[in-house]
């Protein structure tokens, strides 16, 4: 698997921006907005490895580019006045897939577990480059808590980031390919409560 191929930053860094600004946390100054960015980021990275698990996957994308966020733009309703304006060159390292494939780890707590147990899985114990943190007590990859486990302050964070109604329409793009992907089915009530559950905690 490609994991944490320095090839991928670019569209890692994108996709996330993307994800952050389509649905912000609060203010680019906030705690808030950082917290958020924080999730966006760690489901955008699980979803640029599954997407890219080779490293030849990986500098094929940097080559060719991943295709920009054109669509994307159009889906949730965020259109720049002017994509070619500048400051919005950012927007053509957005991989439409890994923003969609994200979007569905943010709202589906099962999948996004899936998702890293796969990340987990597919990077050789052996391998010298950086990897997700050992599991601690209970499972958790600690890379990936904010993902898997947001405490009350992400959360709050993240309150639209994490809305499944108003990610269906960017999840619904390739959730198919995701869920083929991984073997895994949309999860129903039980799922999602997993997340809101723990908000009275």
């Amino acid at each position: 698997m490609a994991g944490p191929s320095t090839a991928l930053s670019p569209v890692i860094a994108a996709s996330t921006h993307w994800l952050a600004r389509a649905y912000p946390g609060g203010e680019s100054n906030t705690v808030a907005h950082t917290l958020s960015e924080l999730q966006a980021r760690q489901a955008v990275t699980v979803a640029a490895w599954l997407r890219y698990p080779t490293e030849i996957d990986a500098a094929l994308v940097a080559i060719a580019g991943p295709g920009g966020s054109a669509l994307l733009d159009w889906k949730a309703g965020s259109e720049p006045e002017d994509e070619y304006a500048d400051g919005e060159g950012w927007r053509t390292w957005v991989d439409e897939v890994v923003v969609s494939w994200a979007a569905c780890l943010l709202a589906d707590p099962m999948l996004a577990r899936r998702g890293v147990d796969a990340v987990i899985a597919a990077v050789p114990m052996s391998d010298p480059r950086p990897r997700p943190h050992a599991r601690r007590t209970g499972g958790l990859p600690s890379e990936f808590r904010r993902l898997l486990q947001p405490d009350v302050r992400d959360r709050e964070a993240a309150t639209l980031l994490r809305h499944p109604d108003l990610l269906e329409p960017i999840a619904a793009m390739h959730r198919d390919t995701l869920l083929y992907l991984l073997d895994a089915e949309v999860a129903g009530s039980e799922g999602l409560a997993q997340l809101g559950g723990d908000r009275t905690a």
